[in-house]
């Protein structure tokens, strides 16, 4: 099925690719360029929409360059580092396409994978994600746990989020505008997509060597966001804690009517009170995970009552009149 209601129409943007930076200054002008040339090979209206997630190198400075020279690119400046999946949703706050595709500056997942979510997307398909069957240039140990993560969040999850995929994806307008009405601030955007449902697909590629520089998640913050992605979307975490509590108890439980039917019917001496002593800090320990996990879903709740914005924009360059700041 071809988008005709989308693409005959001259005077909508056809295509919104959101590129979120983070310390990006040695590759954003080699991102700019791929990006670019891919696009300008469909033939049909795009915005490329930077979003500057509260750099400290010259990253803004090197995208205003590209400004100058590229109607077509557009810049949303944050007031401080508010972290990748924040940038997605700023930039699509802000995109006008009808199709929005969202990818990282450091050129792993290659541009001209654009086009073929581009023809899915023509067929009919309203989310088209990259699936990764190769990834280049990553260590072993990042390997290892991104596959464990991912198949422990298809296990655990209420929502079927595909294996072997990030961010990078191309979305219909409809889909878009259905994302930005939820409100949710600890944002695991792919999930939210999966969430969403519609008709989806993927492409696979194989995913290259960073161009420059280092990756911007660390270990940190990867863990952040495995954990959001399963407490957002699962609520494994707290029927492990309540399987551990009744364990616990029921092996208590027993282990005291052996204490008390050496008590009442033998002349024995329950002995080892420093293993005793051992088995209570252990079960202490056990509690006070169960009690994290049960803080970390109330951290959530509260984080949502506070109703704090998911993002502050300093400035906005190369919207329409209106929307600049």
């Amino acid at each position: 099925m071809i988008r005709e209601a989308a693409l005959m129409n001259s005077d909508r943007t056809v295509y919104s690719v959101i590129v979120p930076l983070y310390n990006e200054e040695a590759v954003v002008q080699d991102s700019y360029k791929r990006i670019r040339e891919v696009m300008d090979t469909t033939g049909e209206s795009y915005e490329i929409i930077f979003i500057n997630d509260g750099s400290k190198d010259s990253t803004y400075q090197k995208v205003r360059e590209i400004l100058k020279k590229d109607k077509n690119v557009k810049l949303i400046s944050f007031s401080r580092n508010f972290g990748h999946q924040s940038a997605i949703t700023a930039g699509m706050d802000y995109c006008t396409g009808q199709a929005v595709i969202v990818i990282d500056a450091d050129l792993q997942d290659p541009p001209e994978v654009m086009l073929k979510m581009i023809e899915k997307w023509k067929e009919g398909y309203e989310v088209v994600y990259g699936k990764r069957i190769k990834r280049k240039g990553e260590t072993l140990f990042k390997k290892a746990t991104a596959k464990i993560f991912y198949r422990i969040l298809s296990k655990t999850t209420d929502v079927e989020i595909p294996i072997d995929t990030g961010d990078f994806r191309l979305i219909d307008r409809k889909v878009c505008d259905a994302l930005k009405a939820m409100p949710e601030r600890n944002r695991y955007v792919r999930g939210l997509i999966s969430w969403l449902g519609f008709r989806q697909t993927g492409v696979e590629f194989v995913r290259e060597k960073r161009l420059a520089g280092e990756t911007k998640y660390s270990m940190k913050k990867m863990f952040k966001l495995a954990w959001d992605g399963i407490t957002a979307f699962s609520n494994a975490p707290l029927k492990l804690a309540t399987y551990i509590g009744v364990s616990i108890s029921a092996v208590s439980f027993l282990y005291l009517l052996v204490v008390i039917c050496q008590k009442l019917f033998t002349d024995t001496t329950v002995q080892g009170w420093a293993s005793l002593v051992a088995i209570s800090l252990f079960f202490n320990g056990v509690i006070l995970i169960v009690l994290g996990i049960i803080g970390e879903y109330i951290r959530r709740i509260y984080d949502e009552a506070k109703g704090r914005p998911i993002y502050i924009i300093s400035e906005k360059i190369g919207f329409d009149e209106g929307h600049d700041e």
